[in-house]
């Protein structure tokens, strides 16, 4: 079944790129009717879905593919990942509905991002580090594409930034496997395998610099402080839905490999490092912020909170490595809350970006001073952005709320110094109050006379993700039933 998930949306890329006389429109639904099929296997599965035994994986599938390594073809799943998947699904089917309308060469778009969505789902259900670092390489070349080549603005430059910036980062994320592939013996990509080894236990100096290297490869993707630098231009010069992905997927890819790869692999190092991820989490709360709060541009805005909401999930995961006798369930609660975040953030980040995407189709400006008075003639997109805002700045009642309760809960238990990131929730409620006022309240004035309210792809792409975002705030327990036995698991295996 994974393989099928996986490979499906590929399938139809493939399809697509081979088909040249099909038209637009038949090109757009299809990219509809292959993410909305995915995202059905996805939900078949969840719903089949049974906790494995510690440290193992759902639905396995492994065969030889590189044996003179000892690297195979291994894809499984448990509560880390499959929330991650689903969130995928759910992501790339609204993006495939928000594009119904495009018009630039909608059968390329349609492909590319099939092709995504199939690099996005195989680095989720990888269990093998090569396999993952051939999925995680080719989501920046396609996301460079798609900023390259659908982008506004800067396009051409934000996009070789992002290339550059992240691919750097995946050579020393690459140098880190390779690390752990020698130290293991036997020698082997296979992260069940070296996850039960712990290969560098014992070896503070070696653990160290592998751990580093791992670190600054994921933290490139997050991104943290201070390789956070490649975001906003890359965000602000992509399209719409380019930014949905890109916030909403490609940065869970860094925070995932913290809890998959980074924690149970090499659980002595990262007991050693933790205080060092917990400053840089803290740091990337309060500076994600502050610069988000001085933003006028709402886009670099969104892409400023995301900074800032990466911070919160490196705070608990640094906070997982504070090991002592009496703080296990709260560092299983600081990691639970990490991967509830990831899929919090997604869906509520993919919904603003989606909605920045509607300014500049309307009136080609992120300016929000170029705005007032706009829930005036669309009074739909103003209830979709105050949703939005509220989910981020972690309302209760909405899944950020969740997330962030949980993150703190765990990780100020475990490690009090970490309240100091609470700043960081007043600090988004500020910024996101301030923006609604601007663009929102007052006479309609400006860019926002004759605009034009949300239309019916745009409300049916956007509006189920806010509507996911409300459910996992009101009925969590569906999602933190499948996380919370995963997250205990990587407390243990840090633990060692």
């Amino acid at each position: 079944m994974l393989s099928l998930i996986v490979f499906l949306p590929l399938s139809a890329a493939l399809a697509l790129l081979a088909l040249p006389r099909l038209g637009d429109a038949a090109a757009r639904w299809t990219w509809v009717a292959v993410a909305a099929a995915d995202l059905a296997l996805v939900v078949a599965a969840w719903l089949r879905y049974e906790t494995p035994a510690a440290g193992g994986l759902a639905f396995e599938e492994q065969a030889e593919w590189i044996p003179g390594v000892n690297s195979s073809y291994h894809l499984g799943v448990d509560g880390l990942s499959l929330p991650l998947i689903a969130m995928t699904a759910v992501i790339f089917l609204a993006c495939a509905i928000f594009a119904l309308r495009e018009t630039d060469r909608p059968r390329l778009q349609a492909a590319l991002f099939l092709f995504l969505q199939s690099v996005s789902m195989g680095l989720f259900v990888a269990a093998d580090l090569i396999l993952f670092f051939v999925f995680f390489d080719l989501s920046i070349v396609g996301m460079y594409f798609v900023i390259a080549g659908w982008g506004h603005g800067n396009a051409a430059r934000s996009a070789m930034k992002f290339f550059l910036y992240t691919f750097l980062g995946s050579l020393a994320l690459l140098v880190g496997f390779i690390g752990l592939y020698i130290a293991a013996d036997p020698h082997t990509f296979d992260m069940v395998e070296l996850a039960e080894q712990t290969p560098l236990a014992g070896s503070s100096l070696a653990g160290g610099l592998v751990l580093a290297a791992i670190l600054i490869g994921l933290a490139v993707k997050t991104p943290t402080v201070p390789f956070h630098t490649w975001l906003p231009p890359a965000h602000t010069d992509a399209p719409a839905i380019g930014s949905a992905v890109l916030a909403g997927v490609l940065l869970k890819m860094g925070t995932y490999g913290f809890v998959r790869i980074a924690m149970p692999m090499l659980p002595e190092a990262w007991r050693d490092w933790a205080w060092v991820i917990i400053v840089v989490g803290i740091v990337s709360v309060v500076y994600g912020a502050l610069v988000a709060l001085a933003q006028t541009n709402f886009k670099r805005m969104v892409a400023y909170t995301s900074v800032n909401h990466m911070g919160y999930i490196v705070l608990a995961v640094g906070a997982a490595g504070v090991v002592a006798d009496d703080t296990a369930q709260a560092r299983s609660v600081a990691v639970t809350g990490a991967v509830t975040q990831m899929v919090s953030h997604g869906l509520i980040t993919g919904a603003l970006f989606l909605l920045a995407g509607v300014l500049q189709d309307r009136a080609a400006t992120y300016d929000m001073d170029s705005y007032g008075g706009l829930a005036g003639p669309a009074p739909r997109f103003a209830a979709f952005f105050a949703v939005g805002a509220f989910a981020s700045l972690g309302l209760p009642g909405l899944s950020g709320f969740i997330a962030e309760f949980q993150i703190f809960t765990g990780s100020i238990a475990a490690a009090p110094v970490t309240a100091i990131a609470l700043v960081g929730i007043l600090l988004t409620a500020a910024l996101f109050l301030r923006s609604l006022q601007r663009i929102f309240t007052g006479e309609t004035r400006g860019r926002s006379v004759g605009f034009t309210d949300l239309r019916a792809a745009e409300v049916w792409s956007v509006g189920p993700l806010l509507v996911l975002s409300l459910l996992i705030g009101v009925f969590p327990r569906p999602l933190l039933a499948v996380i919370e036995p995963a997250a205990e698991v990587a407390v243990e295996l840090v633990g060692r």
